[in-house]
């Protein structure tokens, strides 16, 4: 049911204060899109009001069957240029048989998110590291804030490439720098940080906007060449399904494949981004179904493809959503602006409009996430680099491949590289035995029984890694015959996998040891079983502890060599030759001093 009717999930999250707090943001984020949509719907070579209607029909589906609070939906950089380079072969950008031909690919588009979603492929996004994520939404910001900066100076430059080519586009162009356009830029971006700073109950977005498009009327923007959004037609979608380009459908799919996983790999990672900042849940297969639809129906009302707005989304959070009402809000104030108030909306200056987005681009940096992931694993910060380098260097769409196949290639790495080490035993404070990492803690080891546990999984993948530490453990430690081999973190093995547990046994045999394995988990024990592993070691070597593993292995050590060691590593040691009661003691005390370290 909560499938069919997402809103069942939040409904009861709904009070007249959030209701007050999503209209402010709804509201906001409404004046922000109609500039966007105009610009994005130019990149897409189709007509401007097209991009409108993807913002306003797209946003509430996808906020109504979707899975985020506060992303909103609407026509993006990434897709609007994937449409235009998909058609551009097979009609003029802004023919009627381009606008068609839009429309079809919006809705296979819409029907391939919608499967995916069905069919519960969300799941493969698990996959994708959270730094990627993170990596994304940096590169993202950067990327909106290049785009904003010609906007904010007042000077024409050439859009698109990535943020190099932006930048050096903007740097040659800074002779031209409009003064007036600039300092309404400033003075709506510094109203915004006033209002953020002491009245964040105010819709800040709102009284900025306001202030700098009142600054600009004052000083004669427009007559001194302040750019404005210009007039929007306030013309409503209607239904036209695109039947005239059916035969197309062929040529269309792999563009609509294309397009479809690009849009849902931005809405997802921009869903979970916000999901994880704001500590709320996240269903990817809901935000498939959510986009999905929005797409398949948008496609039937003059839409093209949309997917999550990080500019829009990051607008809405910052004006202070709590619920997905603020995304259908968003859609209905924007209807009722191009219906009411299209001719004040054509006095917005386009540097008031640069300056709130510049503010949405440095909010969405999480710098004190850049900072923990940097300085807490190696490998995350590998996949972090790589994909705000993708980002920043290439374009943002192929950032994201670049972070899932760098996400899959540490995964692989991680799985085929198990931890196996030795470990020995010490005397916790609780006065508990516990093992630990022998050659770690430097805790002396049994001269005849080695203890060694392997942490993941034992498959194909990972047995050259298993066995190649195995024989060096082996090489080093000659005189320990007799393996307990604990099988921690293995939840499953393989044929490749018990293979190497049988030639392992045998060697050991062949050697005059005993192989014990110990391991506790039932599917593993089936496998165990199912693999012939029980029945090359005997039901008599298979164990649930240490304990039992070292109590069966004892009886066929070298007493002789006991009589003279002085290490009597295991409390059992106590009850072989050569031990006293003043030794036993001085093993315990031992004990506690390892374990403290």
């Amino acid at each position: 049911m909560d499938r069919a009717l997402p809103p069942r999930r939040w409904l009861s999250r709904v009070t007249a204060e959030t209701l007050r707090q999503d209209a402010f943001a709804g509201f906001s984020n409404a004046a922000i899109v109609i500039p966007q949509g105009v610009a994005f719907a130019t990149i897409a070579g189709l007509p401007p009001e097209m991009g409108l209607y993807t913002a306003m029909i797209t946003a509430a589906i996808a906020a109504f069957w979707g899975s985020s609070m506060v992303m909103i939906s609407g026509p993006t950089t990434a897709i609007s240029a994937v449409i235009f380079a998909t058609l551009q072969d097979l009609a003029p950008p802004g023919t009627a048989r381009f606008v068609e031909l839009a429309l079809m690919i919006t809705i296979l588009v819409g029907l391939i998110q919608l499967a995916a979603g069905l069919a519960r492929l969300g799941g493969l996004v698990s996959f994708v590291s959270h730094s990627v994520m993170t990596a994304f939404t940096a590169a993202a910001a950067v990327l909106i804030a290049t785009s904003q900066l010609p906007g904010a100076f007042g000077v024409p430059v050439e859009s698109g490439g990535n943020v190099l080519e932006r930048l050096r586009r903007l740097v040659e162009s800074l002779p031209e720098t409009s003064a007036l356009s600039l300092s309404i830029a400033a003075v709506t971006l510094g109203s915004l940080l006033i209002c953020q700073r002491f009245a964040r109950r105010l819709p800040g977005f709102l009284i900025a906007l306001i202030i700098g498009s009142v600054l600009c009327h004052l000083l004669g923007g427009a007559a001194n060449g302040v750019a404005m959004v210009g007039e929007i037609s306030a013309a409503f979608p209607v239904f036209a399904p695109p039947t005239g380009v059916i035969g197309d459908i062929g040529a269309l799919t792999p563009g609509a494949m294309a397009i479809a996983l690009v849009g849902l790999l931005e809405a997802i990672s921009i869903g979970r981004a916000f999901a994880v900042r704001r500590k709320e849940k996240f269903d990817a297969n809901q935000e498939m179904i959510g986009q999905g639809l929005s797409n398949a129906v948008g496609g039937f009302f003059q839409c093209y493809a949309g997917s999550g707005s990080f500019t829009r989304s990051g607008v809405n959070a910052e004006a202070g959503a709590r619920t997905p009402i603020a995304g259908i809000l968003s859609s209905l104030f924007l209807a009722v602006m191009l219906l009411m108030f299209s001719d004040l909306i054509r006095f917005i200056p386009v540097p008031a409009m640069a300056g709130l987005i510049l503010y949405v681009a440095w909010r969405l940096i999480d710098f004190r996430e850049l900072r923990r992931v940097v300085g807490s694993s190696r490998s995350e910060t590998v996949i972090l680099a790589l994909t705000l380098l993708a980002g920043l260097l290439v374009e943002l769409d192929f950032a994201i491949y670049v972070g899932v196949i760098a996400s899959f290639a540490v995964f692989i790495y991680q799985s085929s590289h198990p931890s196996i080490r030795v470990s020995a035993p010490v005397i916790s404070a609780t006065g508990r035995r516990k093992f630990r990492n022998a050659d770690l803690h430097g805790i002396p080891e049994c001269p005849q029984i080695v203890t060694i546990r392997i942490d993941g999984p034992l498959y194909f993948g990972s047995v050259e890694h298993v066995e190649r530490e195995f024989e060096t453990m082996r090489r080093q430690r000659p005189g320990q015959r007799h393996v307990l081999f604990y099988l921690k973190g293995v939840g499953k093995i393989d044929l490749a996998g018990a293979d190497f547990l049988i030639d392992a046994i045998r060697q050991i045999r062949a050697e005059g040891g005993t192989f014990h394995i110990i391991a506790l988990f039932p599917p593993l024990l089936d496998s165990l079983r199912r693999f012939h592993v029980l029945e090359e070691i005997g039901e008599d070597h298979l164990h649930i502890s240490k304990g039992d593993a070292l109590a069966a292995a004892i009886p066929h050590i070298d007493y002789g060599i006991c009589a003279t060691c002085t290490k009597r590593v295991f409390l059992e040691c106590s009850d072989l030759p050569g031990a006293s009661t003043t030794t036993g003691q001085g093993d315990e005390a031992a004990y506690k001093q390892n374990g403290s370290r």
